[in-house]
């Protein structure tokens, strides 16, 4: 740690959306608040603050967590990926374009951190159904109650993915 003018700051090292990024940072901001306020990030919503709404979901490392309840300088050397990160606008991310066929979304506000949580949550490898998407999404809320078409969504892109997996061959069919 180093003391500037302003305060304590520890240098951070991030990967965000394919971006090294090496910054000075003041300990106790959230790894939202970076990629919002000074990274200029804003796909990434804040909602409750207080990780129960599901609206700041990033996938870090991989995972789905919620940015708001994350220390950035926790974690230094991080690969962060954010909604800005999955897809452009030419080429979106098989879930993003799900969620536009099937009107994932109403006022928008919670479909980044529903994004990033479908993407985490389908390679953590644990979806066999839609009550597995419900079960597994209940951390990401939806004022407008678009909870049908971001299943269908999800459903999609899952099954598809699914498919699209080599399957291993039982003893049966050699």
């Amino acid at each position: 740690m180093t003391k500037s003018d302003t305060g304590l700051s520890v240098p951070v090292a991030l990967r965000i959306n394919g971006v090294d990024h090496a910054l000075s940072l003041a300990p106790w901001i959230t790894l939202l608040d970076l990629l919002r306020e000074q990274l200029g990030l804003t796909g990434t919503k804040k909602g409750c603050d207080h990780g129960q709404c599901g609206a700041c979901t990033v996938l870090i490392d991989g995972k789905r967590m919620n940015s708001c309840l994350v220390l950035a300088v926790v974690k230094d050397g991080s690969e962060v990926t954010t909604i800005e990160g999955l897809g452009q606008p030419d080429a979106l991310h098989p879930l993003q374009q799900a969620f536009i066929d099937h009107d994932g979304f109403q006022c928008g506000y919670c479909t980044p951190g529903q994004i990033c949580s479908a993407v985490g949550m389908m390679a953590e490898g644990q979806v066999r159904d839609r009550d597995d998407i419900r079960e597994l999404m209940s951390g990401n809320l939806c004022r407008c109650g678009a909870y049908t078409n971001i299943v269908d969504a999800i459903a999609e892109v899952a099954l598809r993915e699914r498919r699209a997996k080599p399957q291993p061959m039982s003893e049966d069919a050699a």
